[in-house]
C-alpha cells in the first residue's frame, strides 16, 4: 500500500538500511500537567530549560536517566487532531520514527492521515526541498481509509496546482480517463463542435472562444451498476479570463485553480471507487477555457441550455454557471438519489465565509443537517447558506427566462445558487457547494496552493447512505 505517492511518508516496515526508528512519545495539550508530574526530574528541568510547551506541532529529545538522548517528545492538541499530525509531518527532521505507545484505532487512523497529508508538496516542476519524517503505520489504523482519503487528497490538490499551459480541456478530460481505466469505469468525452449535435449548448457557448487549440468538452463518467444513483458535477473552467468582460490581471492570477470544482469531482469518486461503495456513480465535468477571442460569447447575448430554457447573459466573467447549467440539466434527467455540484463559483461566497469555509446550499433539510454534522466529525467543516427564494427575482430578465447574474450587488453567491437550482428537477436531492480551492497561506497539513474542501465530509455521507 505504501507504494503510492500519498503513503510515502508512512511505512509498513523499517527497511534494512534504514537508521533505527525513532520514539515518538505524543503528549496532548490537556495531558501535559499529568506527565510533567510523572517525568523524572532531570527531564523536568530539561524541558523547562528548554521551554517546551505542549502545542501543536512542538518537538523536543527528551534525556534518559543517565543524561543521553532518548525518546522524542512530541505534542498534539488532541490524539484526533489532524493538523497536529500534520504539524509534526512537516517539522520533525528526516528520518524514522514509530509511537512510543498504542493509539485508539480512531486515533491512530487519524494520526496517520494526517502525517500524510502533512507530506504532500507539489514537486512537477522542481524536486521536493527536504527530505520528510516517516512514521511506521500506527497500530490498529484503517489504512484502506487512509489510503483513499489522502490519495483523493493528492489529485485534488496536484489538479488544481498544475498551471493551465499543461491541464486544459482535453488534460482535465485525460485525468477522468485515467481514473476510470484504474477503476473500470466508462468515460465518455463530447468534443467541440459535437456538444451542440449532442444539445450542450451552453457548455459550448462558454468553451468555443478557445477552440480549435482548446476546444470545449463535456466528461461523462460512469461506473457501478446497483444501489442508489449518485451523481457527482464539477466546474471545469481550466482558466477564466472572465471572457469580454475581462479581469484585470490581479484577478486573473489564481484563474488556474477555476478547474477545483471539478478536481473535487474527480477525488471523491476515486474515493467511493476505491472503497467499492454499493451505489450507481456517475460523474459529469463540463470542461471549457473561457478565453478572448473573436468567437467569444458576449455581454447580454441570449444563450440556448440543455433543459430548454434561454438565458440572458448579464456578464460573461460568470461562466461557471453557464456550464454547470447544462450538467444539473442532464443529471436530474435520471433522478439520482443524489446530486452533488462543486465548484469555485462567486467571491461573494469568499467574502461572507472566507477561504477555509465552503457555502453549502441544499434542498433537503435532513441531507444538510448530516452534511454539517460530518464536515465536524472529519474535520472538514461546512458552512450552510440559504436558498432565499425572494432573491430569486433578481435573476429576471427581460428578453429570456431568467438573467446569469443577479441585478444588483447584494448576495452573489444565494443568487448563484439560485440560478442552477432552475436547472435541478423538482424532487431531486441536491447539493451545491461554492468553494475557494485554495489556500492562501502555509498551515499543517495545507501547504499554500491547491486546497480540498469537504471531500471527506461528502464521502462520509455518501458511504452512511450506501450501507458502505
Amino acid at each position: 500500500m505504501t507504494e503510492t505517492r500519498a503513503l510515502t511518508a508512512l511505512l509498513d516496515t523499517v527497511p534494512g538500511e534504514s537508521r533505527a526508528l525513532r520514539r515518538l512519545q505524543i503528549v496532548t495539550a490537556d495531558g501535559w500537567e499529568h506527565f510533567l508530574e510523572a517525568a523524572s526530574p532531570a527531564q523536568r528541568a530539561w524541558l523547562e530549560a528548554a521551554g517546551f510547551q505542549a502545542k501543536r506541532g512542538r518537538w523536543t529529545l527528551l534525556p534518559e536517566n543517565d543524561g543521553t538522548p532518548g525518546t522524542l517528545l512530541a505534542a498534539v492538541e488532541s490524539l484526533e487532531d489532524l493538523d497536529s499530525w500534520s504539524a509534526l509531518a512537516a517539522s520533525l527532521p528526516a528520518g524514522d520514527y514509530a509511537l512510543f505507545e498504542a493509539l485508539p484505532a480512531a486515533a491512530a487512523t487519524r494520526a496517520a492521515l494526517g502525517w500524510a497529508l502533512g507530506g504532500y508538496a507539489f514537486t512537477r516542476y522542481r524536486k521536493a526541498s527536504h527530505a520528510r519524517p516517516r512514521l511506521l503505520w500506527p497500530e490498529g489504523a484503517d489504512r484502506a481509509a487512509v489510503a483513499r482519503a489522502a490519495e483523493a487528497t493528492y489529485l485534488v490538490r496536484d489538479l488544481i496546482n498544475t498551471p493551465a499551459g499543461d491541464l486544459g480541456p482535453a488534460e482535465l478530460a485525460e485525468a477522468a480517463q485515467g481514473l476510470a481505466r484504474r477503476y473500470e469505469a466508462t468515460c465518455r468525452v463530447i468534443v467541440g463542435e459535437t456538444l451542440l449535435e449532442e444539445n450542450w449548448p451552453a457548455v459550448h457557448a462558454v468553451g468555443r472562444a478557445a477552440s480549435p487549440a482548446r476546444a470545449p468538452r463535456l466528461i461523462d463518467l460512469r461506473w457501478g451498476t446497483q444501489g442508489p444513483k449518485v451523481t457527482l458535477v464539477g466546474k471545469g473552467v481550466c482558466f477564466d479570463t472572465g471572457g469580454l468582460d475581462l479581469k484585470p490581471s490581479s484577478g486573473m492570477l489564481l484563474m488556474k485553480k477555476d478547474m477545483g470544482g471539478a478536481a473535487h469531482a474527480l477525488g471523491l469518486a476515486q474515493m467511493i471507487m476505491a472503497a467499492e461503495l454499493p451505489l450507481q456513480l456517475r460523474v459529469l465535468v463540463p470542461a471549457v477555457e473561457n478565453a478572448v477571442s473573436g468567437d467569444s460569447f458576449r455581454p447580454m447575448d441570449v444563450l440556448a441550455t440543455r433543459k430548454g430554457l434561454s438565458v440572458e447573459v448579464g456578464n460573461t466573467d460568470a461562466e461557471g454557471r453557464l456550464i454547470l447549467c447544462d450538467a444539473l440539466a442532464e443529471a436530474s434527467e435520471e433522478a439520482p438519489d443524489l446530486l452533488v455540484d462543486m465548484a469555485t463559483l462567486t467571491g461573494a461566497a469568499r467574502v461572507a465565509l472566507g477561504p477555509d469555509l465552503p457555502a453549502l446550499f441544499c434542498n433537503d433539510e435532513g441531507l444538510a443537517a448530516e452534511l454539517l454534522q460530518a464536515g465536524e466529525a472529519e474535520a472538514d467543516p461546512l458552512w450552510r447558506l440559504p436558498l432565499h427564494k425572494p432573491y430569486a427575482a433578481w435573476l429576471d430578465s427581460k428578453v429570456a427566462d431568467l438573467n446569469n447574474v443577479s441585478s444588483g450587488p447584494f448576495a452573489g453567491a444565494i443568487t448563484a445558487a439560485l440560478f442552477l437550482e432552475r436547472f435541478v428537477a423538482p424532487g431531486v436531492p441536491w447539493v451545491h457547494l461554492d468553494l475557494f480551492g485554495w489556500n492562501p497561506n502555509d498551515k499543517p497539513g495545507r501547504p499554500k496552493g491547491g486546497a480540498d474542501f469537504a471531500l471527506r465530509a461528502l464521502y462520509r455521507v455518501i458511504a452512511a447512505r450506501c450501507g458502505g
